[in-house]
C-alpha cells in the first residue's frame, strides 16, 4: 500500500465518539423544558401563521380584495420569500446570538415576527405583501435559530 493510498484511507475513516451516549446520561433539567417549550411555541406560531396565509390565499386574490395579488403569487412567490427570509434570519441571528446572547435577542426576534405578521395583514399592495412575508420568515427563522443554537452546542 502506497503512502498516498494509506493517507486517503485515514482521511475517509469513521470517527467514533461517545458524545451521544454521554448526552443521553445527563439528567433532564429545567433548561431542557425551557428549550422544548420555546421551540414548541415558535413552531406552533409558525405553522399556524403559514396555514392561515395558505387558507386565505383564495380570499386575498379575489378582485376587489385590496391587494391585487393572484393565488399563485400568494402560494408561490410569497411562500418562497417566507422560506428565504427564514433561512437568512436563522443564519444571521444564529451568529448574533453567539455574539450578544440568546436572552437579549429573544424579544427582538419575537417582536420582528409579530410586527411583520401584523403588517402582512395590513398590506396595501403586492410589493408590501411580499416584503412583509419575507420579514415574517426572517423573524420566524431568527426565533428558531435563537432557540436552537445553544441546544445544539
Amino acid at each position: 500500500m502506497s503512502d498516498e493510498t494509506a493517507s486517503s484511507a485515514n482521511e475517509t475513516g469513521t470517527i467514533e465518539t461517545d458524545i451521544p451516549a454521554r448526552l443521553d446520561r445527563l439528567p433532564w433539567s429545567r433548561w431542557h423544558w425551557k428549550v422544548i417549550i420555546g421551540l414548541g411555541t415558535v413552531w406552533i406560531l409558525d405553522g399556524l401563521e403559514v396555514t392561515i396565509v395558505g387558507g386565505i390565499a383564495a380570499r386575498i386574490s379575489e378582485p376587489g380584495a385590496g391587494v391585487g395579488i393572484s393565488t399563485a403569487e400568494v402560494s408561490g412567490l410569497a411562500a418562497t420569500l417566507y422560506v428565504t427570509g427564514a433561512c437568512l434570519g436563522a443564519i444571521i441571528f444564529g451568529q448574533l446570538t453567539d455574539r450578544f446572547g440568546r436572552r437579549k435577542l429573544f424579544m427582538l426576534t419575537l417582536g420582528m415576527y409579530l410586527a411583520a405578521t401584523t403588517l402582512t395583514a395590513l398590506s396595501f399592495s403586492p410589493l408590501w405583501f411580499f416584503v412583509f412575508r419575507f420579514l415574517t420568515g426572517w423573524g420566524s427563522g431568527a426565533s428558531t435559530a435563537r432557540s436552537t443554537r445553544r441546544s445544539m452546542s
